[in-house]
């Protein structure tokens, strides 16, 4: 079982979910960041001799040595065989168990009242803010945003303010014109291997300033609008009672205030619902920082996004809007386009984030790692404060390198895609094992990486992979600590004994099976393991 994040419950009725009150004292800890990692000091005099407060920081080379072990584990002919067979022993087993099984599982299923498909919780792991919306959503907002605020100033170029249909006119666009097909955010075949073209796609008509109005939270209007689409967002999913979603909002590391200025946007619009939690999501766009002499290394990017939550957590009485918005956060996601090449061969000899000043983006799992060793100080840092802690769940293994899921694999808590993953049968083994949660999003891979009909989320489901569905980005691909509650008071437990079918709508007789056979596969390399010492040990 993967570790689980410590949550802050949502606020009961009546109940300010943006309430100062009562936040923990100022502990006054130094704080510096060393080799791209932040560390804590209890006073100036321990910074000063160099003893930091008795925390988990990660070792980097310790993390390189782990990395090149495991991409080595892989190349072995042996164990590719070896995983292969065992991965194809859990698929045959499944089959197996399906047709035995398959009635008395729906009819244990028929037993259990007000409980299918439409009534169970569910939850978007994976699903981009900006992109929460469907096309017909966003249309009409546009459309009746213009009726009301035609006159209003949204934009302000060299100086010159800009209203809304100043806005449209420049663009020769009229809005109660627009259609559901020539507001163009629909990703097609066109966007297939092409993530510049899907990037554009978030641009409504093609036109970045109706981005910057409608879909940005700091901007002129201070993200009015998006707020107010996400909100309604978010009323749609209170009405459904049983729909539940984590959207993601950025952070890109170009300046410290970014925190805060997220933070009071949240705050200020309300934007709160208790069928929500955030992520935040870090774009991998250093080299366009540092090409715009933004950042004089990847150290300071590192410190844009994680000084601004060590003071927040050290000392909130300072920091009180992003230590109330901290609370509705679940945890980090890297993105960009996987496919992008590095030139840099990533190992233990890579350069120190203050070091890294070439203009060319470190590797993914450069990135993945600093964000890991960060996450995880962070976390127990507010642990030892009682505080939520994060979990770090990267988009990995949609296209690119088979690295970033040996990556994934060392330092993540689920991630989003894993489709590479089909490479690699240790790998996939491995994830098996380890039952690393993985949000597929078939639709959205139909569109920029792997078509539909050959997306393996079926044959990973077979096998046992711990799979979930997720949207991604229903703006472009469709039409259309709470757990307890949702789940059971035993959810954190192993097979159907943490199984309430009368919450989950999943039959004992399945979960008994998923359990059963996953201890089977530890005990039989636990057993391997042993038999190999022994035989060691006599010779």
């Amino acid at each position: 079982m993967r570790w689980s994040p410590d949550m802050c419950p949502c606020p009961t009725g009546g109940e300010d979910p943006y309430s100062t009150h009562n936040i923990p004292e100022d502990l006054n800890y130094e704080l510096k960041m060393k080799d791209g990692i932040v560390y804590v000091y209890d006073n100036a005099e321990a910074l000063r001799e160099n003893q930091p407060h008795d925390l988990p920081y990660p070792d980097f080379e310790t993390f390189a040595v782990d990395f090149s072990h495991v991409l080595m584990s892989r190349a072995l002919i042996f164990r590719k065989t070896y995983c292969h067979r065992r991965l194809n022993f859990l698929s045959s087993k499944f089959y197996l168990h399906e047709m035995l099984n398959e009635i008395a599982e729906l009819k244990e299923l028929k037993c259990v009242p007000h409980r299918d498909f439409y009534n169970v919780r569910k939850v978007d792991t994976h699903i981009h803010a900006a992109a929460c919306m469907s096309q017909k959503h966003l249309l009409t907002f546009i459309q009746e945003t213009y009726k009301a605020d035609a006159n209003r100033v949204v934009l302000e170029n060299a100086g010159q303010k800009i209203t809304l249909q100043q806005v449209f006119h420049s663009l020769n666009k009229d809005p109660y014109d627009l259609t559901v097909d020539s507001l163009d955010v629909h990703a097609g075949r066109h966007t297939f291997h092409r993530f510049d073209k899907f990037n554009s796609k978030y641009n409504p008509v093609g036109a970045s300033e109706l981005r910057e109005i409608f879909l940005k939270t700091d901007n002129l209007l201070d993200g009015e609008y998006f707020a107010r689409i996400i909100k309604e967002v978010s009323h749609d999913l209170e009405e459904s009672k049983y729909q539940h979603a984590e959207p993601r909002l950025s952070i890109y590391g170009r300046s410290p205030g970014e925190w805060h200025s997220l933070s009071k946007w949240f705050i200020q619009h309300k934007v709160h619902s208790p069928n929500m939690r955030w992520i935040i999501q870090v774009p991998r766009i250093y080299d366009i920082f540092k090409a715009k002499k933004l950042v004089p290394n990847f150290a300071k990017m590192l410190e844009n996004i994680f000084l601004p939550l060590f003071e927040a957590s050290v000392n909130p009485q300072n920091h009180k809007e992003i230590h109330v918005f901290l609370k509705y956060v679940s945890g980090f996601d890297s993105v960009d386009d996987e496919s992008k090449h590095s030139d840099h061969m990533f190992s233990f000899r890579s350069p120190k984030p203050e070091q890294w000043t070439a203009d060319e983006n470190p590797p993914y799992s450069y990135y993945i790692f600093h964000m890991y060793a960060n996450i995880m100080v962070l976390n127990n840092l507010r642990k030892e404060r009682g505080l939520s802690t994060f979990q770090l769940r990267p988009h990995c293994g949609e296209a690119g390198s088979i690295t970033h899921l040996v990556s994934g694999f060392l330092t993540s808590d689920n991630i989003s895609h894993g489709l590479n993953l089909k490479k690699s049968p240790v790998l996939q083994y491995l994830y098996y094992l380890a039952q690393i949660p993985i949000a597929m999003s078939p639709l959205s891979n139909n569109s920029l990486f792997l078509e539909y009909s050959k997306n393996p989320l079926l044959e990973f489901l077979h096998k046992g992979l711990c799979v979930s569905l997720s949207t991604d980005d229903p703006m472009q691909f469709h039409y259309t600590k709470n757990k307890r509650h949702f789940l059971g008071v035993n959810y954190l437990k192993d097979g159907p004994e943490g199984n309430d079918i009368r919450r989950t709508n999943v039959a004992q007789i399945r979960m008994a099976y998923r359990h059963e056979t996953l201890c089977n596969e530890l005990s039989f390399i636990v057993d391997a393991v042993r038999s190999e010492a022994m035989s060691c040990q006599y010779e």
